[in-house]
């Protein structure tokens, strides 16, 4: 009896086996809107389009915006020509220019746009109040606390051209105070392109992937 109790209680207990992975989850086909998106394979697009735009995208994994874009190879090739220069070629800092995409992202209700770019603008050193307060531009625009001169500038600019289209004298005297010329002309080139994007991925119904 004392060595059946002595082998009952050194037997090993085994673990409950680990639970299957959860399955990916399937690219979308179809937008919010109703457009199909490309599906990533043979037939995506021209080669030479298709890994320019792979060689811009982290990993090499197009977004459900690649695949809403590459339905005009055409466009897709002069859209990933500009915003490969936005992005990576331009002098404005970089803070300025992800505090513009929030910011737009804001202003648009571009969810999208403002998801893709939250991770940017804190690598850019943007801070997590600083997010918080843009989800309300006009008031963002005045608050010195979180924001410096550069920024609240940035700000101005990108509200008037966002909302108003024309720039007034005040706020573009108070840009170029901060920045040189060159990088006045492509912050508004900034704040111009991204307003594009916002427009596009919001009429197209582009989702998160």
């Amino acid at each position: 009896m004392l060595f059946t109790a002595v082998a009952l209680c050194t037997t090993p207990v085994l673990a409950d086996p680990p639970a299957p992975a959860a399955p990916a989850p399937a690219a979308r086909t179809v937008s919010r809107a109703g457009i199909p998106y490309k599906p990533d394979d043979d037939q995506l697009g021209p080669k030479e389009v298709v890994d320019a735009i792979r060689a811009r995208r982290a990993g090499g994994k197009l977004l459900n915006l690649d695949r809403m874009l590459l339905h005009s190879p055409a466009f897709a090739r002069g859209w990933n020509g500009l915003f490969g220069a936005v992005r990576g070629q331009l002098a404005v800092p970089a803070r300025l220019r992800e505090l513009v995409i929030m910011a737009i992202g804001s202003l648009n209700r571009a969810e999208y746009e403002w998801a893709q770019h939250e991770g940017e603008f804190l690598k850019a050193g943007g801070t997590h109040a600083q997010l918080a307060a843009l989800r309300d531009v006009p008031v963002a625009v005045t608050n010195d606390k979180l924001f410096d001169e550069a920024e609240r500038a940035t700000l101005a600019l990108t509200l008037e051209m966002t909302r108003a289209i024309q720039v007034s004298e005040t706020t573009m005297k108070r840009i170029r105070a901060k920045l040189p010329v060159d990088q006045v002309v492509e912050l508004i080139g900034t704040i111009a392109s991204y307003n594009m994007v916002s427009r596009f991925v919001v009429a197209t119904g582009v989702e998160l992937e």
